[in-house]
């Protein structure tokens, strides 16, 4: 059931993986007395070795969210039966799964190479068999736009991509966990990993994977690029604004 599920978050045994979500209900959903339209923003971290800190893993707003609910009903996840009998009420269970799924995969990526697959493949086994009927039920595929559950999904198993979990294991394990002990080295192997990506951004132009990342790294990645010397930014100021435009910005005041 979805207890089950969410319950990973917050194994005992292991490190806890700190998630907020909060869903915004944004309007009813006309002629539906149980129906909703809303947004759900989601927002992980994961702690770094021998300090205090805590880096950003996920920080995203899906807005593609439509659901029935209705007071005191329990809900239901099933990894082999995603839909159900009501879509509107599956497609909450479906949204939250996958984005269980998505942060669980992320966070095991930044711990051992290719750690996350397995999670990977579940978040896109909910995108195969997620919830289809209903006008309101978008996100899901890949004519419901260009960044979506759907192109998340299918990017992070892309062969196209794989140099984006090379850096995204680099960035955590091999840099922000030894900081404390080797901070020049550590940085700049995160800004080896600006060049990489740099990379698989002109060989997927716009591609939505690349849009996730910078949502959540874009103000620690400004962070790290300011403690390194001037004469050095230039380049690594170029490529971000170019990547992630939305915050160019912000990386402009860097120099």
């Amino acid at each position: 059931g979805l207890y089950h599920l969410l319950y990973y978050f917050y194994d005992e045994a292991t490190e806890r993986i700190d998630v907020n979500i909060l869903v915004n209900l944004v309007s009813k959903i006309s002629g539906d007395n149980e129906g909703y339209n809303a947004s759900l923003n989601i927002q992980a971290t994961r702690p770094v070795f021998n300090s205090s800190y805590t880096t950003p893993m996920v920080s995203y707003v899906d807005r593609d969210i439509s659901f029935h609910f209705s007071q005191f009903t329990q809900l239901q996840f099933d990894d082999n039966r995603v839909s159900g009998a009501n879509a509107m009420e599956a497609n909450i269970t479906a949204i939250l799964a996958f984005y269980t799924y998505i942060i669980l995969g992320l966070d095991y990526d930044s711990f051992s190479p290719n750690g996350g697959n397995n999670y990977f493949k579940k978040a896109q086994n909910v995108v195969n068999n997620a919830p289809e009927q209903g006008k309101d039920i978008v996100g899901w595929k890949a004519v419901d736009g260009t960044h979506n559950r759907y192109w998340l999904a299918d990017q992070l198993l892309s062969p196209r991509f794989q140099g984006f979990h090379t850096l995204w294991y680099t960035m955590h394990r091999e840099a922000l966990d030894y900081m404390y002990l080797k901070p020049v080295e550590s940085r700049q192997k995160i800004l080896n990993g600006v060049t990489a990506l740099n990379q698989i951004s002109r060989d997927n132009p716009g591609a939505f994977l690349l849009q996730f990342f910078f949502n959540a790294k874009s103000d620690e990645l400004s962070r790290i690029l300011n403690q390194a010397p001037k004469e050095e930014r230039g380049k690594y100021i170029t490529m971000l604004s170019q990547m992630d435009v939305a915050n160019a910005g912000k990386y402009s005041t860097l120099k």
